[in-house]
């Protein structure tokens, strides 16, 4: 009897490990979370990757959806030509785990949305987890001219909104790298005099539960 209750509890306790892995979160994530894929693309999308075939997966509308990237923690796919969608699993303290996702549309320049949820896949407030996003002001390197750095400040002002893409870490360490793409009604001559004084992207990493400045 001993030896059997033993067993049931490394049957528990191997299936919750394998509950927090990514591919498993994955492919048992409600529909609500990425309406696209249907849960057999998802599970054929894990199954093409673990037999080194490219997982393409003909998608609810009739489109071509591809995982890129799978490992332990994280996820891509090219939902479509001009979207993409990943998702990170991040340690939160003890045993519990966040999931971070990702979605990217590239329209006139790329625009994420970035989400949380827990391991069951319920929402999290995102400002719990991400409490500040990058300004565009913040992606300005510093300028000695204080007249020039004026009139850059205002040339990023030109444009509608800021369009921000985010990108989760693929590889070791956590991060949540944000890169500053500049509206197409920005005037071309003004995009062009920013250009050498912006920052490529700026990575945030996550400590303490949460992504915050370095």
């Amino acid at each position: 009897m001993k030896h059997l209750l033993l067993l049931l509890v490394l049957l528990v306790l191997s299936a919750a490990g394998r509950a927090q892995d990514a591919r498993t979160l994955f492919v048992h994530q409600p529909d609500s979370v990425l309406p696209l894929l249907t849960p057999v693309n998802r599970a054929d999308c894990v199954d093409f990757i673990d037999s080194r075939m490219r997982a393409v997966v003909t998608n609810r509308l009739g489109g071509k959806s591809e995982m890129t990237h799978l490992t332990p923690r994280y996820v891509r796919l090219q939902l479509t030509p001009k979207s993409t969608w990943q998702m990170r699993l991040l340690d939160a303290g003890d045993s519990a785990r966040v999931i971070c996702t990702v979605t990217t549309v590239y329209g006139p320049a790329p625009d994420s949305r970035v989400r949380f949820y827990d391991t069951r896949w319920r929402a999290l407030p995102t400002a719990e987890y991400l409490p500040a996003v990058p300004a565009p002001g913040d992606f300005l390197l510093p300028v000695p001219d204080s007249a020039f750095a004026y009139r850059l400040r205002d040339g990023l002002r030109q444009a509608a909104r800021p369009f921000l893409r985010a990108d989760l870490s693929a590889g070791e360490g956590d991060t949540l790298t944000f890169s500053l793409g500049t509206s197409p009604l920005l005037e071309k001559e003004t995009a062009e005099e920013l250009r050498p004084f912006l920052r490529r992207s700026i990575a945030l990493p996550w400590r303490q539960g949460r992504f915050s400045a370095p």
